[in-house]
């Protein structure tokens, strides 16, 4: 039987992420947080589109 050791990679990559974020809005209110997630979203598509028109 083969065993995947990626999988473990990737849990403990994501948790990495959620721990930064929940770090980052721990004390901002509920409106602070929908929009510093719709920015980072918004920063995060222009590169997606930047790196695309470089293609």
């Amino acid at each position: 039987m083969k065993t995947t050791t990626g999988k473990a990679d990737i849990v403990k990559t994501m948790r990495e992420i959620r721990d930064k974020l929940s770090l980052e809005i721990m004390d901002m209110t509920f409106a602070q947080e929908k929009e510093y997630i719709k920015s980072q979203l918004a920063e995060l598509k222009l590169k997606r589109r930047d790196r695309k028109q470089t293609i």
